[in-house]
């Protein structure tokens, strides 16, 4: 699909202490970075706390304003998604609005499909368009025990990627011309 280098944002909003969540980022960036016509931004909530209490940096808003579209990476933790990554949207408002977020999620059985969830209601109250082709990792710790996906899982995931990077780029697309030829009110 044809992207007119789109600035696409990803919100890396897992814990950097475990093996499972460096990984599954590493993996989706690269299959991203492949992905010709998109710029990408990498929003690591854990590297934006700007007052070192966990409120995340000036330079994060400004990111989420200058984006064209999210894909949000996070785990389920409890049936829900980490707190900073909440406080990170939290920081954001009107950089938010009208325009795209997709999501790859991972954890144990469900996959993040809980914290994906939950994160569509709150991108919801902030004007968020959200992508409902999401990308779901079930039990990704065996899955990337080895560093890498491969076989079938490996092929299914990436081929869930590539569909929602086409359905992220449309909105993408659509909604940045939306813009251009009229603010979004609000």
């Amino acid at each position: 699909m044809y992207r007119e280098n789109l600035r696409i944002a990803v919100v890396l909003g897992g814990d950097h202490r475990g093996r499972t969540g460096p990984r599954v980022s590493s993996w989706f960036l690269d299959l991203l970075t492949a992905s010709p016509g998109v710029e990408i931004d990498v929003l690591d909530v854990a590297e934006h706390r700007g007052d070192g209490h966990g409120t995340p940096s000036e330079l994060f808003s400004a990111s989420v304003a200058a984006a064209d579209g999210f894909v949000v990476v996070t785990p389920e933790y409890n049936h829900g998604y980490p707190g900073p990554l909440k406080s990170a949207i939290d920081s954001a408002r009107r950089e938010w609005f009208a325009k795209p977020v997709a999501f790859v999620s991972y954890g144990g059985m469900s996959g993040g499909l809980r914290a994906v969830e939950q994160l569509r209601t709150v991108f919801a109250e902030l004007h968020v368009t959200s992508v409902r082709t999401s990308v779901s990792l079930h039990n990704a710790r065996e899955m990337f025990a080895d560093g890498a996906v491969s076989g079938e899982r490996g092929a299914g995931a990436a081929a869930a990627v590539a569909e929602m990077l086409d359905q992220l780029t449309w909105w993408a697309l659509s909604l940045r011309e939306a813009r251009d030829r009229r603010p979004f009110p609000g």
